[in-house]
């Protein structure tokens, strides 16, 4: 490979949640190095060229105010376009937001009013129950449900239920799909514009994920689906997953409908400070290059292989737990409820266990799941397989 996924970046005490903190307060054994495998970013090394378009903004010596060039713009709009078929997207359809909960939260101000409902699916993203929380939103949960092959879908009729019962007109959707790692088909996609569109339903598109996706399927942006879908839909996404930028800040949407986009840029300018950061915005653009689709495509491709090796050792080695192999996305949500049926244990204590093997990986139940844990596969394989090893060893006992 040309790029180094084979270095694991110490972080600890450098800035970083992911290395800091662990979720029981006396962490791992006393001697026992620390794998973070829990938030949801990377130990892999910033990709050069980053680095590189970063460093050449320090060579000029001021950071005042800025708008953001023409430059910015064309890499947005030329990623879009090789990456997702967004062959007429425009620089005026663009917004600026400094993170993509940050847009969300400003679609949700902008489209309903304190004590209104919001459809979304379970398990959920974090994110959005604190950010909704927080609002004073509250949340319907419409659960996906497996089928016969383990493969996560949308229940389209509990959907269409959950809609008219509680009054619903904006929907939070999640493509690919965090913490499950569905990649949605267009088949399926479209029953959701469908389903939306006839009862009047807006709709919040999270396409953070949309680079890491696996080989064999292929992410299919929500407004691409149909003109109703790009009229109905407000999209947010960010270099912050694909490179591991989240501690620079910046994210983007993108909003066809000139009526959403400026009620959205009217919620965004009336209740936070939301403007650029100038390395932020020179990362995006190095990030946004011939070398950031080449570095994206060996990334995947460790990822995928990561993926294949973790979800083989888990059906080998820890019967009870059962998981989806990821479409896209570097996470795992594994299903322990059958093991800790049989061993008559709770799934906080088993993540407890494996915090004390230095194993730092999540708990699932904050995503409204019980008895699950989620991990951050985003790490080098031989980094990955230790901690493998050390969960056979200590947690599943």
């Amino acid at each position: 490979m040309k790029y180094d996924f084979e270095t694991f970046v110490e972080r600890a005490g450098k800035d970083s949640t992911a290395a800091d903190k662990v979720p029981f307060p006396e962490g791992p054994e006393e001697g026992t190095k620390k794998i973070p495998m829990w938030v949801a970013d990377m130990s892999f090394p910033t990709a050069p060229f980053i680095l590189d378009a970063i460093r050449a903004r320090l060579e000029t010596p001021s950071f005042g105010y800025f708008e953001l060039p023409e430059e910015y713009y064309a890499a947005i709009i030329n990623w879009q376009r090789v990456r997702n078929g967004a062959e007429n997207l425009s620089k005026e359809d663009i917004t600026y937001e400094n993170g993509v909960l940050g847009g969300v939260c400003s679609a949700v101000r902008a489209f309903t009013a304190p004590g209104d409902n919001v459809l979304v699916h379970s398990p959920t993203y974090v994110g959005f129950t604190g950010t909704m929380k927080r609002l004073g939103r509250n949340l319907i949960h419409s659960p996906l449900v497996r089928d016969a092959d383990g493969i996560w879908r949308m229940d389209y009729e509990d959907m269409e239920r959950k809609i008219k019962d509680f009054g619903i007109h904006l929907a939070i959707f999640c493509s690919p799909h965090n913490p499950t790692g569905r990649v949605w088909e267009r088949e399926e996609l479209e029953k959701a514009v469908e389903l939306f569109k006839r009862n009047d339903v807006l709709v919040i598109s999270d396409e953070i994920w949309s680079d890491i996706i696996m080989p064999g399927y292929k992410h299919i942006p929500f407004q691409s689906v149909s003109e109703d879908s790009k009229n109905m839909t407000m999209a947010f996404y960010a270099p912050s997953k694909t490179f591991s930028l989240a501690g620079l800040v910046g994210s983007y949407g993108i909003i066809y409908n000139r009526y959403l986009r400026d009620r959205v840029l009217r919620a965004s300018e009336s209740a936070i400070y939301n403007v650029p950061n100038v390395l932020s915005m020179r990362a995006l653009i190095g990030a946004y290059s011939e070398e950031g689709m080449a570095w994206t495509d060996e990334m995947c491709a460790v990822i995928e292989q990561n993926l294949d090796y973790a979800c083989t050792f888990i059906k080998e080695n820890f019967p009870g737990v059962s998981v989806m192999k990821p479409q896209g996305t570097y996470m795992l949500y594994l299903d322990c409820a059958e093991w800790c049926r049989e061993h008559h244990e709770t799934v906080q204590d088993l993540q407890y266990r494996g915090v004390k093997a230095g194993v730092i990986w999540q708990d699932g139940e904050a995503f409204v799941m019980k008895d699950t844990i989620r991990m951050n596969l985003a790490l080098p394989t031989r980094v990955l397989k230790e901690a493998m090893e050390r969960l056979k060893e200590k947690a599943f006992v």
